[in-house]
């Protein structure tokens, strides 16, 4: 995965036009990484103290580390270097460099924590009951073994961030407030405090009585929720692939099928151009 971070990074930055690329590889391949390394240290260190026997040894840790400096890192500098040699990613319009005064005052509910609270709703309505399975599976020593249903509900998320990160961008930008850029972002990023708030409910299920219970779970949770929040609030970058996709293959179906649905095909074809150009575009 190391190739496929830094390759998606050093491209994105370089549309940015980004200058301190050696800062952006740095950051991709030591930053969320670092901060799971440097809690695990201290867990596992609170672990040696109290004298758990879960404490992980020092030759695997050092392994680890290995595994870290001497596969993921390298890897993720090949995928920087790959990234910078492609052209940047073109925009279909031209925007002009002069913002432009934006209205107000707005709606209420674009505001942006009405939308980031509304926002992780949906997409977290897909996944939470199967996160009470993956939560039994890591907290309680249940077997897991429905991997495909977890992978097609992986899918749905995905697509329901993506859904839910167009149509609010979508609203947002039809009251000529151009400032999608992290809103898009946390909009369904937000489905990661929900989740960590889920959590937060299941740890009753534990009847934990001891003090490293309540670190190691809300740490270990809290750790996974800032991962989630990555994962969700980049699906608005995926969702340009989709509508790219559909925008290619539209042309084609209005060809097959009968003069009717060839008008439903164009105008479909239609609204989609105007989400990409309104909602991909800053």
């Amino acid at each position: 995965m190391g190739v496929f971070a830094g390759y998606v990074s050093a491209r994105l930055y370089k549309t940015m036009r980004g200058q301190l690329w050696w800062n952006c590889t740095l950051y991709t391949a030591f930053l969320y990484p670092g901060l799971c390394f440097v809690t695990f240290l201290l867990f596992d260190a609170m672990l040696f103290v109290y004298g758990s026997t879960g404490a992980v040894p020092l030759a695997s840790l050092s392994s680890l580390l290995a595994l870290w400096f001497g596969v993921s890192v390298p890897l993720v500098f090949l995928g920087a270097f790959l990234g910078y040699k492609q052209e940047p990613l073109a925009f279909p319009v031209i925007t002009s460099s002069i913002p432009r005064a934006i209205p107000t005052p707005q709606p209420w509910y674009l505001s942006l924590a009405f939308t980031v609270v509304v926002g992780g709703i949906l997409p977290f309505g897909a996944c939470f009951v199967e996160l009470f399975f993956i939560l039994s599976s890591m907290w309680m020593d249940q077997y897991y073994y429905v991997f495909g249903f977890t992978g097609l509900v992986f899918v749905i998320l995905v697509v329901t961030c993506c859904e839910v990160s167009i149509v609010l961008c979508y609203f947002q930008l039809c009251s000529e407030n151009y400032h999608w850029w992290w809103r898009s972002f946390l909009t369904s990023g937000s489905t990661a405090f929900y989740v960590f708030l889920y959590s937060c409910l299941y740890f009753s299920r534990l009847e934990a009585d001891k003090w490293l219970t309540y670190v190691l779970y809300f740490g270990y949770m809290a750790l996974i929720s800032i991962g989630f929040l990555v994962l969700t609030g980049s699906c608005l970058l995926e969702s340009k692939r989709m509508l790219k996709f559909c925008l290619r293959w539209i042309p084609i179906l209005s060809m097959v099928h009968s003069n009717n649905l060839c008008v439903y095909q164009g105008r479909l074809k239609c609204a989609l151009c105007v989400v990409y150009i309104k909602v991909l575009i800053p």
